[in-house]
């Protein structure tokens, strides 16, 4: 990713066009492979963020150390447009006074991090209509390790992903390690919009370093399997991965992205950029606006999803069929080979 700097030191974002690599890119975005290893730092460790840095995780409003910016990625205005759209659901007269009143009494009476989630989230949320694409409290203990192996497996409060049974068979074996985060293999897999949750008391730092870290996860994730059996790894600078914050009343959204490497020596990164923030307790418009944007934010996820399930699903199809076909010529070239040899081996007994 090139970046800049004027001569009066203003800082410029860096420029991110759209650049191709090989494989051997794949396999360092990958980063560290799934390891036994002893894994002591978590969240709630100030070291965090920085191992996270280390390894070109940057949180929001990062800088580099020449005072550059990552960039942002190209789609934020796409992504602002659809979160901006009306939801029928939420309509005044749908969605009341009454209604948010009793929103905010939840929130107001919601000491701890788990009342949080269980009595004011579902009222963001609205319907949901499969529950089959979401789970939380799932720590993600079956990725391959984001950073040096040293640092816990994200555990998000609520994620949304797809069945395991939307995507090939085999492509989820392949890309196991990237996409399914448990064991458990009925778990939503190629997990791509978060939430982070905290009661009052709960530290919004904590939160942010929860959100980065998962959203590199989801956009890895993503990445991976948009470029299934790609030769050559595309970095397009967009996103397609979301990540939230709640806490006191507050629901901060952000995307996450995957960057190409600086120079040509270094590695890629992700980058995780603010979209925007609502104060869903200080009126019903407000709160009208920001569970909109988190509901259409949400669809818009999925259809990212499915997207890159589909794709990846017509490739492995074509695969098959090629290989099917050379199997079958191959088979069919065994067969008349067996045939001739038959036909000679008389033909020879009786030259000798």
């Amino acid at each position: 990713m090139s970046s800049s700097r004027s001569s009066l030191g203003r800082r410029k974002r860096g420029s991110q066009s759209p650049v191709k690599r090989t494989s051997q890119s794949l396999s360092k975005i990958n980063a560290t492979p799934n390891t036994m290893s002893t894994k002591s730092t978590g969240p709630y460790d100030r070291a965090f963020q920085q191992n996270l840095i280390d390894h070109n995780i940057f949180p929001d409003g990062y800088e580099y150390p020449d005072g550059a910016l990552p960039s942002e990625p190209e789609n934020m205005g796409d992504i602002l447009r659809v979160m901006a759209q009306p939801r029928p659901s939420l309509s005044p007269s749908r969605f009341s006074h009454d209604d948010f009143r009793r929103f905010r009494r939840a929130d107001t009476h919601a000491f701890k991090e788990r009342e949080v989630t269980t009595n004011v989230i579902p009222l963001i949320e609205g319907t949901v209509s499969d529950r089959k694409c979401v789970a939380g409290d799932i720590a993600f203990s079956n990725l391959d390790d984001l950073t040096d192996g040293t640092i816990m497996a994200g555990k998000p409060d609520l994620y949304y992903g797809a069945r395991p049974e939307q995507l090939n068979a085999k492509v989820r074996k392949e890309q196991s390690h990237k996409i399914i985060p448990s064991s458990q293999s009925d778990l939503p897999i190629l997990a791509n919009f978060f939430l982070e949750a905290k009661g009052p008391d709960g530290s919004l730092s904590v939160a942010s370093r929860q959100a980065c870290y998962n959203g590199a996860l989801g956009a890895r994730g993503m990445h991976s399997l948009q470029s299934y059996s790609q030769q050559e790894l595309e970095y397009d600078n967009k996103a397609y991965t979301i990540s939230s914050i709640y806490h006191g009343g507050q629901l901060k959204m952000y995307t996450s992205h995957p960057i190409s490497p600086r120079t040509p020596e270094g590695k890629p990164g992700f980058v995780m950029t603010q979209i925007k923030t609502w104060g869903l307790t200080g009126d019903a418009d407000t709160f009208r606006q920001g569970a909109s944007a988190f509901r259409n934010a949400r669809d818009w996820a999925k259809e990212q999803r499915d997207n890159a399930i589909q794709q990846a699903n017509q490739v492995a199809a074509r695969k098959h069929v090629v290989f099917s076909t050379a199997s079958g010529l191959c088979l069919g070239l065994n067969r008349k080979m067996k045939h001739l040899v038959k036909i000679q081996m008389p033909l020879a007994r009786k030259q000798s």
